[in-house]
């Protein structure tokens, strides 16, 4: 009777991760956490996810909307982002570099950096095998092409 109950309460209910969507929902997964950790998720971040996921899997408006949907579900149950940067740190280096800009697309694009946002990417490079010299390459890719926009 306890085991039951036991069971029930430390139950999550953690969307599953299909194999064939595993990278694109991690993948957006940690685009999400990385838009709403600073507690301010727009449309403009939902549209930058969008157009990362458009370019990165091929995909059509409605794919790629679906995809980030079910990343958000997939976010909002996980206890971590180990879940997701398990899948994405298979990613060949050069993809992991371009998905670490699209990290710093989403944190620079309000114009206000904070720490936990830096700690966020920090954590998510350390997870995925990018370094610090990279991830701040990446930042500086990103800064000037918003700088020119």
């Amino acid at each position: 009777m306890f085991d039951k109950l036991f069971k029930k309460m430390t139950a999550t209910e953690m969307p599953e991760i299909n194999a064939e969507d595993g990278l694109s929902v991690a993948f957006a997964a940690l685009l999400v956490e990385a838009a709403r950790i600073d507690q301010n998720y727009g449309s403009d971040e939902a549209n930058i996810i969008d157009q990362a996921l458009k370019t990165k899997f091929s995909l059509s408006d409605a794919e790629a909307a679906a995809i980030r949907a079910k990343a958000e579900a997939a976010q909002d149950n996980a206890t971590d982002i180990q879940r997701f940067t398990k899948i994405t740190k298979s990613m060949p280096q050069e993809d992991k570099i371009t998905f670490v800009e699209e990290l710093w697309e989403i944190v620079l694009s309000d114009g206000v950096r904070d720490s936990y946002e830096d700690t966020l990417i920090r954590k998510i490079c350390g997870l995925i095998y990018v370094d610090d010299q990279d991830s701040g390459s990446a930042r500086a890719r990103v800064a000037a092409r918003l700088a020119q926009k």
